[in-house]
């Protein structure tokens, strides 16, 4: 302001003539205090408990919130970063992840009484997923990972199953696994286990395949192999299971997936859906 004015104008200042702001622009506009004002005060301490409401465990979690006040108030959070370390999500170990969520709609009335936060409608999710070799292998007691697991045997084996197991298989349920264990490579990925019969005879299992991506959220096996021990360099090519799927849902869509020495990297969007 020029210091020769006499005093200083109180009144609002005057409209722009080319455009009035919307409610939006006027958020976006608003002071960087008084933006982070709810979000530090309100928003980030619920977002937080409300995320480690969802996980078993987790080491590190950063929660990063952006938006205006006046768009908060009415529930709605432009968008939303979390980065988290060695989580636990369903029984699943979870490395290294990093998630944006854009548009979020929340109950923020009941949450400024106290209330537990919940979404009120479903929201895409994008991201990146890391899984090392030791957290793969920690989840393979994971309902998730092990009825997957069982499925795939149950297809693998289906000519051999009944000499196998001394009885008729009913389904992927009673295949028992001892022994399992998941080893990443660059490229491809080895299965092995102890197929356990009625009998209780142990039958080694040794598979080695890559993996590649169908339509987003479908992975299918390229070139498996079935292998004498785990060290074997070459195996009996597996050419019947040769592009056999393996459905995320329809929820996942990924763009990539990587195999690296003793890492799986996932890179793509998931719609989380409100409980």
């Amino acid at each position: 302001m020029d210091s020769s004015s006499s005093s200083p104008k109180v009144g609002p200042p005057a409209p722009d003539s080319a455009q009035p702001q919307s409610p939006v622009d006027l958020a976006a506009n608003s002071p960087t205090p008084k933006q982070s004002q709810l979000i530090s005060k309100v928003l980030s301490p619920a977002v937080r408990l409300w995320l480690r409401s969802q996980v078993e465990q987790v080491e590190e979690l950063q929660v990063k919130i952006e938006g205006g006040d006046r768009r908060i108030l009415t529930g709605q959070i432009q968008r939303v970063g979390i980065t988290a370390h060695k989580a636990i999500y369903q029984g699943l170990h979870l490395s290294h992840l990093q998630l944006v969520g854009e548009n979020i709609r929340i109950n923020l009335g009941q949450v400024m009484r106290g209330k537990p936060l919940n979404l009120l409608e479903p929201i895409p999710v994008t991201g990146s997923l890391v899984l090392e070799e030791a957290d793969l292998n920690a989840s393979l007691s994971a309902p998730l990972l092990a009825n997957a697991l069982a499925e795939f045997l149950a297809t693998l084996l289906k000519s051999e199953i009944q000499a196998v197991l001394d009885a008729p298989l009913p389904g992927h349920q009673a295949i028992n696994l001892q022994n399992s264990q998941i080893i990443i490579a660059a490229g491809q990925l080895t299965l092995s286990a102890s197929l356990v019969a009625v009998s209780g005879m142990l039958t080694p299992i040794v598979i080695r395949t890559g993996l590649r991506l169908k339509n987003g959220h479908t992975l299918q096996l390229d070139r498996p192999q079935w292998l004498t021990h785990l060290q074997a360099k070459r195996g009996l090519p597996l050419g019947d299971l040769d592009g056999f799927e393996i459905d995320l849902g329809p929820e996942v869509d990924l763009q990539e997936l990587s195999l690296e020495n003793s890492t799986l990297i996932c890179r793509g969007r998931i719609m989380v859906t409100p409980a």
